[in-house]
C-alpha cells in the first residue's frame, strides 16, 4: 500500500451493533477520495464482538487496520493511540456510533485542500436527546469558553480533521490528561468549522454516561483554566470578609443588644458551617490540580495494547 492521503480514527467501545453499517458508510466515503486512504479502529477494551468484527475486515480489506488495547483506557487515550501510529497527511477523528456522519469526511477534506490544517465539526442540533443533556451541553461549552485561557470552540466535540502538521504537534505533547479539542484548539494555524446536524445514535445504548461526561468536562476545564484556583482565593477572601464583619455584628450586639438571639451558639454554628464548606470547597480545588501533577510524574505508559493488525509500532506501549 502506498502512502495513504487520509487516515480516518475511530476508538470502538462495544460498538459491535454500529461496525457493520459504519464500515460500509466509510467504503463509499473513501471510494470518493482522490489518494489512497487507512481506516484504524481503537478497541477501547470492548467486551462484546467488536474485535472479532475488527478481525474479519481486517482479513477482506487492506486499507483497514486496528489495534486493541489491554484493556479499557477511556475514549481520549484511545483517539491518542490512533493519532500515535497513522500515516496519513489528513487524519480524521470521528465517533463509531454515525451520529458523526461519515459524508462529512468529504467537505472537511475539501476544506483541509483550501488550506485550512484543522477542520472541525459543528454541531446545530441534537437530535432525539434529552432536555437536559442538551441544556448540559450548551452550559459547558460556554462556561469552558470563557474559563478557558485558549478559544475552544462551542459546540464542537472530537470529529475533526487535523493536518499531518498537528498530528506531529498533539503526539509530541508529553500531556497525560488529553482533552484532545482544547489541545487542537490550543496549537493554533488555521482553523474553520463546518456546520452539521447531529444524528441520533443508529444503534446501541450511549457509551458516555453522566459521570464520563462529567470527569470530561472537569478534565477540560481544569487543563485549559487556572480560574478554579483564582476563585479559591476569592472564596477565601470573601470568608475573611464575612469573619470580619461577624466579629463585628457580635460586638454591636453585646455592647447595645445583649439579649439578642444571634448571640451564642446560632451564629457560631452559622459560622462554622459556611468556614468548613469553602475549606472543602478549596481543598476540593487543589486536589484536582494536584492530581493532575501526580499523574504526569508518575511517568507510566498512558495506554498498553494488547493486538494490532496493519499498523507497525516498535512499542507496544506509549508514554
Amino acid at each position: 500500500m502506498t502512502q495513504p492521503t487520509v487516515s480516518i480514527i475511530i476508538p470502538i467501545y462495544n460498538e459491535e451493533e454500529n461496525i457493520p453499517e459504519l464500515y460500509h458508510r466509510l467504503q463509499g466515503v473513501i471510494e470518493q477520495l482522490d489518494g489512497e486512504a487507512e481506516l484504524i479502529f481503537i478497541d477501547d477494551g470492548s467486551r462484546d464482538n467488536s474485535l472479532n468484527l475488527m478481525r474479519g475486515i481486517y482479513e477482506r480489506d487492506y486499507r483497514f487496520k486496528y489495534i486493541s488495547l489491554a484493556r479499557n483506557f477511556g475514549h481520549q487515550i484511545a483517539v491518542t493511540a490512533g493519532l500515535n501510529n497513522v500515516k496519513g497527511e489528513a487524519v480524521v477523528v470521528m465517533d463509531a456510533d454515525l451520529q458523526d456522519p461519515p459524508e462529512l469526511v468529504l467537505p472537511m477534506i475539501e476544506k483541509w485542500r483550501q488550506g485550512y490544517q484543522v477542520v472541525y465539526a459543528q454541531r446545530l442540533s441534537r437530535k432525539k436527546e434529552s432536555a437536559l443533556k442538551r441544556f448540559t451541553a450548551y452550559a459547558f461549552y460556554r462556561i469552558l469558553r470563557r474559563l478557558a485561557d485558549v478559544n475552544i470552540p462551542s459546540d464542537t466535540g472530537d470529529f475533526c480533521l487535523m493536518d499531518r502538521e498537528i498530528v506531529d504537534i498533539l503526539n509530541a505533547m508529553p500531556e497525560r490528561n488529553r482533552y484532545i479539542r482544547g489541545l487542537r484548539a490550543w496549537v493554533g494555524f488555521r482553523q474553520t468549522a463546518i456546520p452539521f446536524e447531529r444524528d441520533p445514535r443508529f444503534a446501541g445504548k450511549v457509551k458516555y454516561s453522566f459521570a464520563k461526561s462529567w470527569a470530561l468536562a472537569i478534565n477540560g476545564i481544569i487543563s485549559f483554566s487556572r480560574v478554579p484556583l483564582k476563585l479559591a482565593t476569592y472564596l477565601g477572601m470573601l470568608s475573611a470578609a464575612a469573619a470580619l464583619l461577624m466579629i463585628l455584628l457580635v460586638l454591636y450586639w453585646r455592647l447595645f443588644d445583649p439579649a439578642s438571639p444571634l448571640i451564642g451558639y446560632t451564629l457560631i454554628t452559622i459560622a462554622l458551617f459556611f468556614l468548613g464548606s469553602v475549606q472543602l470547597f478549596c481543598i476540593g480545588i487543589l486536589g484536582e490540580y494536584i492530581g493532575r501533577i501526580y499523574e504526569e510524574v508518575k511517568g507510566r505508559p498512558i495506554y498498553t495494547v494488547k493486538e494490532m493488525r496493519g499498523v507497525r509500532s516498535k512499542e507496544r506501549v506509549s508514554s
